[in-house]
């Protein structure tokens, strides 16, 4: 509850879990069949880079500024699509009158066709109120105050039968892992054809692979794991990363990742380019 995603808004850490956003929902608008996205930890859904809080840490300077700053990636063409929308006064050219930074949710709306809906949920109060202003008044977009884990067993499996669940916690609970495993095997149990995308920090490296083996040993099928590291790996105090599991990928999507994260490595300048893209269960 007291996570504020204003001091990280930006950062490396978002543009590789949104990148892979994109390319995840642009698989699920190639059918027409309606789907439903649940945000479990939605935050606020719109972030000013020039804030004070985001000025404090600065983070978005290694993160969106340096990828604005480089030649566009054909990749994630839907990703700058969303970026000028939100930003008017952009030309799409480096970052001079780049100054809105989009959080999840709003990622997912704007990828939404008039057939596809989006749940954003978030416990925090201010930033619940904050996401009920930011975001856009459309029948499509449904905010939530309520715990996001609390969600998926009230929501899931949707009508729409087809469709994705993100779920990013604050990662403030030292279990926060063990429920994370048993809230997904709960949630695959009643919607087992559901693409799952779990995103976690890399510090602790022993308490990933104790999440890994769990997660494998839940009987689920199609689990990928996608890790990009931008500093190399030490103190386990320290975030030098960020993972990524999906249940259920999309078809290929695997060799996407593995073309991808080299490239926005390049296009960030990282201090380190390590990428990890495997199967946990295949």
């Amino acid at each position: 509850m007291n996570y504020r995603h204003i001091f990280h808004a930006g950062n490396i850490c978002d543009v590789v879990k949104h990148a892979v956003l994109t390319l995840v929902l642009r698989h699920l608008r190639v059918k027409d069949k309606g789907f439903a996205v649940l945000d479990t930890h939605a935050g606020i859904g719109l972030y000013d880079l020039a804030d004070p809080r985001a000025l404090k840490t600065g983070e978005a300077d290694a993160g969106i500024n340096r990828l604005l700053a480089s030649a566009p990636l054909p990749a994630l063409k839907d990703y700058y699509t969303i970026l000028r929308k939100l930003n008017p006064l952009w030309n799409g050219i480096g970052t001079e009158n780049f100054r809105t930074y989009p959080g999840s949710p709003l990622i997912g709306f704007h990828l939404l066709r008039d057939q596809d809906r989006l749940m954003a949920c978030e416990l925090h109060p201010e930033d619940f109120e904050a996401l009920r202003v930011l975001s856009p008044h459309d029948k499509r977009m449904q905010i939530h105050h309520r715990d996001g884990f609390e969600a998926m067993g009230a929501f899931l499996p949707p009508p729409e039968k087809r469709g994705l669940v993100l779920i990013d916690p604050p990662y403030e609970e030292p279990d926060e892992f063990d429920r994370l495993v048993k809230r997904v095997q709960a949630a695959h149990k009643v919607w087992p054809t559901g693409i799952y995308m779990l995103w976690y920090p890399i510090k602790n490296r022993p308490a990933i692979w104790q999440f890994h083996e769990a997660l494998a040993a839940t009987g689920i099928g199609k689990i990928l794991c996608a890790e990009f590291i931008y500093e190399q790996e030490g103190r386990a105090d320290k975030l030098v990363g960020s993972g990524l599991i999906l249940i259920n990928p999309p078809w290929k999507l695997d060799e996407e990742l593995t073309a991808l994260f080299p490239a926005l490595h390049n296009a960030m300048h990282t201090n380190y380019a390590g990428s990890i893209v495997k199967w946990l269960v295949e």
